[in-house]
């Protein structure tokens, strides 16, 4: 598995955060929907990493710095129907 950072311009990025978006409306109330879009995304606060296995997003992650101290998990998304891993 690779992690890397990532700038949110890649079509399989893009997807996956629309699915998630989609999603969270789907299953939530509006006023519980706290995801962030991919232009809130890509402000200067937040640090946006994927994770990847032979050329399959595996899923993302991001962290919003609010300031100097500890930063809080603002993102983390598998695909839907997507193994991850496998426990043998």
């Amino acid at each position: 598995m690779l992690i890397r950072l990532d700038d949110l311009a890649g079509p399989e990025i893009r997807s996956l955060l629309e699915e998630h978006l989609d999603n969270m409306h789907e299953l939530s109330p509006p006023e519980c929907v706290h995801a962030l879009d991919l232009s809130a995304l890509r402000g200067p606060e937040i640090t946006f990493w994927n994770a990847w296995s032979h050329r399959k997003l595996l899923g993302c992650g991001a962290l919003k710095e609010l300031d100097a101290g500890p930063a809080p998990l603002r993102e983390l998304r598998i695909p839907l129907l997507r193994t991850v891993c496998r426990l043998h």
